[in-house]
């Protein structure tokens, strides 16, 4: 069965803009408010639930990139995947739901990679082989 998640409990009325992301098999749904900034992931702070800087600032790029960003409040709900591809999904789907709000600044995240998808998986595993590419190790006696 599969379990259907909701919004955010937070006011829905000053909800502006709704985004999705994905990277690799993580999807991220993200809701933008007005506010001070402040990035949630699964209902923690993004600071908490991301365990590396790395995928920290990943997540956190489009405050970087777009100082406007900075003026509203970001909910993020992500599942499946790992972390890293967790921080993707949701740098994604930020920068989908403020060009919802403002198309102007397209050309600006575009400029830097945000809403560009990275459409690289997992390659499957061959039959008579280890793993994708990986082989057998050979024998000679």
């Amino acid at each position: 069965m599969v379990e259907k998640t909701k919004a955010p409990k937070s006011s829905s009325s000053n909800l502006l803009a709704r985004g999705t992301g994905r990277r690799k098999s993580a999807v991220a749904r993200i809701w933008l408010r007005r506010g001070t900034g402040a990035l949630i992931v699964n209902g923690k702070k993004y600071v908490e639930y991301f365990d590396t800087d790395i995928n920290r600032q990943e997540a956190a790029t489009l405050f970087k990139v777009a100082p406007v960003a900075s003026n509203y409040d970001i909910e993020a709900n992500v599942q499946g995947g790992g972390l890293a591809a967790q921080a993707g999904a949701i740098k994604v789907g930020m920068a989908r739901a403020l060009v919802s709000i403002d198309e102007a600044i397209r050309p600006l995240l575009r400029e830097h990679g945000l809403l560009t998808l990275d459409s690289r998986r997992k390659e499957r595993k061959k039959y008579g082989q280890k793993a994708a590419r990986r082989g057998f190790q050979f024998v000679k006696r």
